[in-house]
């Protein structure tokens, strides 16, 4: 079982535009041509940023047409906020705030033996890693620049924590890196 940051990144290395949109990420490529279908086959739990969830609730009809339905996970999720969010409803949606090393225990009993997902955002993820959680980042980075916007992980990591274990190119407009964290 391993806790990982699985997310896409702008050339100059932004997960959202400022306002935390991601649609510049649609017209990159299609979702089941690259790891993704794999990849969230392995998933049991998911943690999820506010500014994402409500992202994803805003773009309900574009998420939709992209996956096939306006909240497209089966796995449990807990959101980390602060404040009231809507809730999706017939999702297994958790809503908490505070210490990620609290909620991981939490994540890792429903996950059993498979992973844990950080679906975003940076910071988030960067809260995973500062509390010795996270196991491995995989970035699929886009041909695109977005100039400025929420970082992909607004952390200072130095070498050699981060070891790169595989490139793969996905057509020819975006390439994966998968990394693993060192402890």
């Amino acid at each position: 079982m391993k806790t990982q940051y699985y997310t896409a990144s702008s050339l100059d290395g932004f997960i959202a535009t400022e306002d935390d949109s991601l649609e510049w990420l649609f017209p990159l490529g299609d979702l089941n041509a690259s790891s993704y279908p794999a990849f969230i086959a392995e998933v049991g739990a998911l943690a999820v940023g506010s500014s994402t969830y409500e992202w994803m609730l805003r773009n309900a009809d574009q998420v939709a047409a992209e996956t096939g339905s306006p909240w497209p996970y089966t796995q449990p999720a807990w959101v980390f906020t602060t404040r009231q969010l809507p809730v999706v409803e017939a999702a297994d949606i958790r809503f908490v705030k505070g210490d990620v090393r609290e909620v991981h225990q939490q994540m890792r009993a429903a996950a059993g033996s498979k992973n844990i997902w950080i679906v975003g955002g940076g910071d988030l993820a960067g809260q995973f890693h500062d509390a010795g959680l996270l196991d491995e980042i995989i970035i699929q980075v886009g041909s695109v620049t977005l100039g400025k916007g929420k970082q992909i992980f607004p952390r200072r990591v130095l070498s050699p924590t981060l070891r790169l274990m595989s490139v793969r190119q996905m057509g020819s407009s975006m390439v994966e890196l998968r990394y693993e964290i060192g402890k």
